[in-house]
């Protein structure tokens, strides 16, 4: 019987260190996911975090096609509306300061925005029921309130790198725009609401965005290449380049022109987006911490968005596994998104420097895989 078990144990072992070689690595099951992508087209710089440890970094792609750069996990990428969290972070360490209360009406503090005949909260903006509209409102024909924005030449302004604005020509012309409806009515993503709280920082601190939330937010965690980029004309060592398809299935060049901040226009990568990952964790911002945090995590509303709320710059869905908080990011040349599953310690990171890649569906693959 001694013998009999002994022999089963062995098998066993052996069976078990034979499954274990044949199993793929997280390495391997990330990279299949990637196969697709070459070295000479763009593609993504990935992230997998598993309690607390970044388990793998790799890029997968061409940073750079005129100059035939590979991604290598390292270069800094303009996040798109992942920045939202940021410009929230920022918001919220203002009112942990006590300059401001979230429950208080926008134009107490930006005074020469329209009078929009309602009170509009900067809790309502934070989470997107203002009413405020979104850049789908610019010269839409079919809405008596549309925003009749134009160009230089005369023509409609289009969002994209034709047309230039500064941040204050931009601020000149949203502060006269009016609601879209009346607040607190439903959810409905806000560009522009998330861009007036860029000026809200800005206006209440003295401070540009880009300068508060690197004193308040990105030294204190140590994030050394995370900034909102504000002048369209810096250089940005080892920037990934921005990449779309035209209709014939070729690459070029898409980068914006456009660089307001607070909606968007954060640079970082993915070691930095590791630092924020484990604030989440050790929370160390603001004057107490802990509370800030929950604060953070906790939705603006009740209004949903496909099922789930919105807290300060990140969905928030009830899943098997717990509390899903993510976000993704989508303008030229970009694609992004970030997921975090606080309960299991698990999240992903996939900036992408092709717009018509779908870094959403890789970040839940990757969770899948490093779930097990």
């Amino acid at each position: 019987m001694i013998k009999r078990t002994v022999v089963h144990l062995a098998l066993l072992v052996s069976s078990n260190s034979v499954f274990a070689q044949t199993q793929p690595s997280y390495a391997e099951q990330i990279d299949a996911l990637f196969s697709d992508i070459s070295d000479h087209i763009p593609g993504c710089s990935v992230g997998a975090i598993k309690q607390g440890e970044l388990i793998h970094k790799a890029g997968y792609g061409s940073a750079n096609l005129e100059l035939n750069v590979p991604l290598d996990g390292n270069h800094i990428h303009r996040i798109a509306s992942v920045s939202k969290q940021f410009t929230a972070m920022a918001v919220l360490l203002l009112a942990d300061e006590g300059k401001i209360k979230l429950e208080d009406d926008i134009r107490e503090h930006l005074p020469e925005l329209r009078d929009y005949k309602n009170k509009v909260t900067i809790n309502s903006m934070l989470g997107h029921f203002s009413g405020m509209g979104d850049y789908d409102f610019v010269d839409d024909l079919t809405d008596e309130k549309a925003m009749d924005l134009r160009s230089s030449a005369g023509g409609p302004f289009r969002l994209g790198n034709q047309d230039y604005l500064s941040i204050k020509e931009f601020y000149d012309y949203v502060k006269t725009v009016p609601l879209r409806r009346a607040p607190d009515q439903q959810w409905e993503y806000s560009n522009y609401a998330y861009f007036l709280l860029s000026m809200l920082v800005e206006k209440v601190s003295g401070e540009s965005l880009r300068t508060y939330s690197d004193k308040r937010i990105f030294k204190p965690l140590g994030m050394k290449h995370t900034f909102f980029s504000d002048d369209s004309t810096e250089i940005v060592a080892n920037r990934a380049s921005g990449y779309s398809k035209n209709k014939s299935g070729e690459y070029f060049t898409n980068m914006t022109n456009l660089f307001w901040v607070g909606d968007g226009g954060l640079h970082t990568n993915i070691e930095d987006m590791l630092l924020w990952d484990h604030y989440f964790y050790s929370p160390t911002l603001g004057k107490q911490p802990h509370a800030l945090l929950k604060h953070f995590n906790t939705p603006n509303s009740q209004h949903l968005t496909r099922g789930s709320l919105y807290a300060n710059g990140q969905g928030v869905e009830e899943k098997d596994d717990g509390k899903v908080f993510s976000h993704g990011g989508g303008w030229l040349g970009v694609a992004t998104h970030y997921q975090r599953i606080p309960d299991k310690q698990l999240s992903a990171i996939v900036f992408c420097n092709d717009d018509t890649l779908n870094p959403t569906e890789y970040s839940k693959k990757i969770i899948e895989i490093i779930s097990n």
